[in-house]
């Protein structure tokens, strides 16, 4: 009677397997992601293995690698992929959201003169699929190449109970680094400013809710390919948010001494009208030339479906995904460099006297 009383005991306990959450798959997939993070490493990143959580190190020894930091101050961010993710899920393909995480950090951070320093992930999801779950690390990796900064660390979450199936949560957080003196500040923007904006390489990663509900009321197919498009839908609303780092990071580093950027915005929810007004002194107005340029093909492809012109600039970029607001007599000087790093700038607009308020024509 006791032996039948004991096998049923150590038949009914139960493991954490059991409650859905595979440490040993945990265990692997960390593995496997510890030479993409090694890829992004600079010399600053201190090597511990196995460690709690990732150092790096604000200055180096070394003359080449020194940066001499007098007032520095540190600047972090947070932000996330969104919706975007379902239509990842949907096509199966998460190779770019990664690189969107990184960019709506990165991208934010520079607006305030930072240089990034360094990444953190969190990746919720219901179960671990190593090859899925890779190729969004292979993406964040890149994103952070791209952004010259270091993926530190990470958590990733097996949550069956807060996840359903074929849901992954992305979320991100960057912290940088700014010269207290080099830190651009939008109280200096002033009338006879010129707008300069650089071109994105499409929705970029906000707006998706409204994406989906006109791909869902208009029944349209991802994997189809519209003759707007000259591509599939899908590969149009996944490409990839570009990352401005280096681009205005080469142009700050530039004017060593003169204070030519006044303001900068990232063109994320909210579009042209709501991010630039964030960055306005309340005794100035834009104005924005919005034939200046022609929107990626996604966005009169959408308006076609369904959205009308006004609620399109509400809630998109419409081609322009970061904005500097520059000196007048700088302009043509801060249009070269940043066409020598690969940029294709646009003076899209310019400040006048004002309330604060956003003319867009």
């Amino acid at each position: 009677m006791g032996e039948s009383l004991a096998k049923k005991s150590k038949t009914s306990q139960l493991t954490y397997k059991d409650s859905g959450v595979d440490i040993e798959a945990n265990a692997q997939w960390v593995q496997r992601i510890g030479s993409l993070m090694k890829s992004t490493y600079g010399p600053r990143v201190m090597s511990r293995a196995n460690a709690f959580a990732g150092m790096f190190r604000l200055d180096f020894d070394e003359v080449l690698f020194r940066r001499n930091y007098r007032q520095p101050v540190l600047v972090g961010c947070a932000d996330g992929v969104g919706s975007k993710v379902l239509l990842a899920a949907e096509m199966g393909d998460f190779s770019t959201v990664g690189i969107d995480l990184v960019a709506m950090n990165v991208n934010d951070l520079i607006t305030c003169g930072a240089e990034p320093l360094f990444f953190l992930d969190y990746l919720g999801v219901n179960a671990i699929k190593p090859d899925e779950m890779v190729s969004i690390m292979e993406g964040i990796a890149e994103g952070c190449r791209q952004a010259s900064c270091s993926l530190l660390g990470g958590e990733t979450a097996e949550l069956p109970a807060v996840y359903e199936p074929g849901i992954v949560e992305l979320a991100g957080f960057s912290v940088g680094v700014v010269e207290l003196p080099r830190a651009v500040e939008p109280d200096r923007v002033e009338a006879g400013d010129v707008i300069i904006g650089l071109p994105s390489s499409g929705i970029h990663s906000n707006g998706y809710s409204l994406v989906r509900k006109v791909i869902k009321s208009k029944r349209l197919k991802l994997s189809r390919e519209y003759d707007e498009l000259s591509e599939t839908l899908g590969e149009a609303v996944l490409r990839p948010t570009r990352i401005y780092v280096n681009a205005v990071q080469t142009l700050l580093r530039g004017y060593k001494r003169k204070r030519v950027v006044s303001a900068m915005a990232h063109i994320t929810g909210g579009g042209l009208e709501e991010n630039i007004e964030r960055i306005l002194p309340k005794n100035c107005s834009a104005i924005i030339q919005t034939k200046k340029w022609n929107p990626p093909p996604i966005f009169p492809f959408l308006q076609k479906h369904g959205v009308s012109k006004k609620e399109m600039y509400k809630v998109f970029n419409m081609g322009i995904g970061y904005v500097l607001i520059v000196r007048k007599a700088f302009t043509e000087g801060v249009m070269r460099r940043l066409k020598r790093s690969g940029e294709a700038p646009i003076a899209i607009g310019k400040i006048t006297k004002g309330r604060g308020r956003i003319v867009l024509e």
